[in-house]
């Protein structure tokens, strides 16, 4: 048995931004096996790659090409999510179309790794080996990094966003974007009391669109993960 909340809101879509740097370097480091640190800096400053770019241009023509779109905006502070918005903003304008306003949101953040923030996995089982045998037993949704969060802790900052987000935003259209642990949240928190978590879900993909949209009182998930979008681009580019 589930029991799912009232929502006020018409519709949300969730989502995630295009590829980072720090996606690309992730994936690098896991092919090679390298234990070293391939990003530098702070998590929140990492931006899109070139290939994150593209993604987050080819949102600008599933944007202009929803009937009833976004009509309010909330965005995660982090540079990269910035970056996948304002991408999707410029081909709205350059199209002539309305663009929604935007808030930024701190509680839309990524998911707070602590001591290991920008370590790929072989540089973390390199540096810590017992920590990462606890992350493999414990899995994602429970993992808590030193000086980080759980995806469960995720659920209760996305959970307080949402409730305001129903109080402060009546009857309106809502897109968020910002990270996978944001898009799993909000799909744990929209389920219900009662709902199993998410965490055997496979991943969010980059620039992915998920949608709930109203069903009487509540708000009914209709798409998850969706890149179909990304798919078109890469027939048009195709000779």
């Amino acid at each position: 048995m589930v029991l799912m909340p009232a929502s006020s809101l018409a519709a949300l879509w969730a989502i995630r931004h295009g590829q980072s740097t720090a996606n690309l370097a992730f994936a690098k480091a896991e092919q090679s096996g390298s234990t070293a640190l391939p990003v530098a800096g702070r998590d929140r400053d990492v931006p899109l790659s070139a290939s994150g770019h593209t993604q987050a241009r080819a949102l600008g023509p599933w944007l202009t090409g929803l009937p009833d779109g976004p009509d309010l905006v909330v965005c995660s502070p982090y540079t990269r999510a910035r970056q996948t918005w304002q991408a999707m903003a410029d081909h709205a304008a350059a199209a002539g179309r309305p663009v929604p306003g935007v808030l930024v949101d701190e509680r839309l953040r990524d998911r707070e790794m602590g001591v290991f923030e920008l370590h790929p996995p072989a540089a973390l089982r390199a540096r810590a080996p017992e920590e990462a045998e606890r992350r493999a037993l414990l899995g994602e949704w429970f993992y808590r990094p030193p000086g980080g969060e759980a995806l469960a802790d995720v659920v209760l900052r996305v959970r307080d966003f949402t409730a305001e987000l129903d109080r402060a935003a009546p009857g309106r259209r809502v897109l968020v974007v910002a990270h996978d642990a944001v898009v799993l949240a909000l799909r744990f928190v929209l389920a219900g009391l009662g709902a199993p978590s998410p965490e055997h879900l496979p991943p969010v993909p980059n620039a992915s669109v998920s949608s709930w949209h109203r069903n009487g009182q509540h708000l009914v998930l209709r798409h998850w993960g969706d890149t179909a979008h990304l798919d078109q681009t890469r027939r048009r580019e195709l000779p």
